[in-house]
């Protein structure tokens, strides 16, 4: 039995590790032109995702400067009972702000990448020192790594705004 070929093996290759062209001290023309044209445009895209974060955090912290006024405008809602509107009132600005500031600070993150991508491409086009191209593609692998995470952490919310909502319908369904 030992002497039998597997006819279900993998096939076995010889594999030669490719030097990339970086590594030679090679760009082309074309590679250099792709650079240049992009560096402006990460660099703007950075600078909106930061007047974005920080507008976004800015919204948050005026939901706390008004929440006395969310939680008094809460409780005109008609159907609601004055003690229990008041809480949801506050939970829901105190709620809000909280997400918005959170959502600033996530914003501010891949800006920072993004906007020093393109920054050490510049810098990279203006002196051709080998080190700013390395830490402009250091960036941009940080960018990438960073929303790979966020979309794993939204993938892992899904279930549980499933079954959140199941739970809201069976609730509203008995009461």
């Amino acid at each position: 039995m030992s002497d039998a070929v597997n006819p279900y093996q993998s096939p076995e290759t010889v594999s030669v590790p490719v030097k990339p062209l970086v590594a030679q001290g090679f760009l082309t023309e074309t590679m250099l032109i792709y650079l240049k044209g992009a560096s402006p445009w990460l660099r703007f895209v950075g600078i909106v995702g930061f007047i974005t974060s920080g507008l976004t955090a800015l919204s948050g912290l005026v939901f706390f400067a008004f929440l006395p006024l969310v939680k008094q405008l809460w409780d005109e809602i008609p159907g609601f009972e004055a003690s229990f509107s008041g809480a949801l009132g506050a939970v829901f600005g105190g709620g809000m702000a909280v997400l918005s500031i959170g959502a600033g600070v996530l914003i501010f993150i891949p800006a920072l990448f993004v906007y020093r991508f393109g920054e050490r491409i510049r810098s990279y086009l203006r002196t051709g020192m080998d080190q700013e191209l390395e830490q402009a593609f250091k960036n941009n692998k940080f960018f990438w790594k960073f929303l790979g995470i966020i979309c794993i952490v939204e993938l892992a919310f899904f279930p549980l705004a499933i079954i959140g909502g199941i739970i809201a319908a069976v609730f509203s369904a008995l009461f």
